[in-house]
């Protein structure tokens, strides 16, 4: 693996505070998340949040709720109507402004919440009636703060596609911010964005091209510029879902770089089993440690490179599932 991408830094992840078992919730009760807990947290450093106690309401405390419109909400007590929306607005202003410091490379959020849901969490209009197309207060602080940082809510994690995504962007986002917080040259930047090269690939291949063009004229930027520029369209094509017919692509590419290295019948096997995979009869992990084991035989350094084959640790068994 390229010099650039190695590091020995703990990869921090902020997450709800209720979501790793805390008793913090408005009855002090916990929404404990065992993928979290129990898996996760063998990768990841957490660093937790809870707005609601953070900003004072106290546990156990009365429920609040959105009410007003999915572009205006404020937050108030179900039963009294308590105003605690600009106190709310201000802290988590304040609390996503320190989050800097901790170099967070992701965030976990707890679904359904008004201060953590990230999509659909319900706004109740003047008449009492709810609609689920909000977003909670927190999620819209931290992706002020942090626009390009992924994030994700506890309960989509559920879907293994959802999962591996979210997990791949973590660690890759983990790997941009050393890029860039390391001593930078515009040599890493070019080997870097040659190791990521399939695995753009299998997520925008749109956004790789863009990127390469990017790359080409490196020389023009300052590193703040390049900063900038790259990783919101890094970021971006990464936040496309893999597909069976883009990974098949990348998996005929990498077959290529072994064409002069296999016999036709090994050749015969690797194509069928992409096939297979293709047809949703076998999981990515097939063709990929199949294709791993000849790569490695033969040494072919520039796939060797590629953190398309590991994007994050095996023993997540991620693409078991994909």
């Amino acid at each position: 693996m390229p010099d650039v991408l190695q590091t020995e830094k703990a990869i921090k992840v902020g997450i709800s505070a209720c979501l790793l078992g805390q008793m913090v919730r408005y009855d002090a009760g916990h929404k404990r998340d065992r993928y979290s807990t129990d898996v996760l947290s063998n990768y990841f450093q957490f660093v937790s949040v809870c707005p609601e106690v953070e900003v004072g309401m106290g546990v156990p405390r009365e429920a609040v709720r959105l009410v007003g419109t999915a572009e205006e909400t404020r937050m108030v007590g179900n039963k009294t109507g308590k105003d605690w929306t600009e106190k709310v607005v201000a802290f988590n202003a304040k609390r996503a402004n320190e989050l800097e410091k901790e170099n967070l490379s992701g965030f976990i959020l707890k679904k359904d919440s008004p201060s953590c849901g990230m999509e659909r969490v319900k706004v109740y209009n003047e008449k009492g009636m709810a609609e689920k197309n909000a977003v909670g207060m927190w999620p819209r602080a931290l992706k002020k703060q942090f626009p390009i940082m992924p994030m994700e809510e506890e309960g989509r994690l559920n879907d293994p596609r959802l999962r591996e995504n979210f997990i791949v962007r973590v660690f890759a986002y983990h790997r941009l911010q050393n890029l860039f917080d390391d001593r930078y040259s515009r040599g890493k930047m070019v080997r870097f964005h040659t190791a990521h090269k399939l695995l753009l690939m299998s997520h925008s291949p749109k956004h790789y091209k863009e990127l390469g063009k990017l790359v080409a004229e490196v020389k023009k930027y300052s590193p703040s510029e390049m900063r900038e520029k790259y990783s919101a369209v890094f970021m971006e094509g990464l936040g496309y879902k893999t597909t069976a017919k883009k990974n098949v692509n990348v998996l005929h590419h990498i077959l290529g770089y072994l064409k002069t290295n296999l016999t036709s019948s090994e050749k015969k096997d690797i194509l069928q089993v992409i096939d297979d995979y293709h047809k949703e009869l076998t999981p990515l992990v097939v063709p990929l440690t199949l294709l791993r084991h000849y790569v490695t035989i033969h040494d072919i350094e520039y796939i060797k490179d590629q953190i398309y084959l590991t994007p994050h640790p095996k023993e997540l068994m991620l693409r078991n599932h994909v």
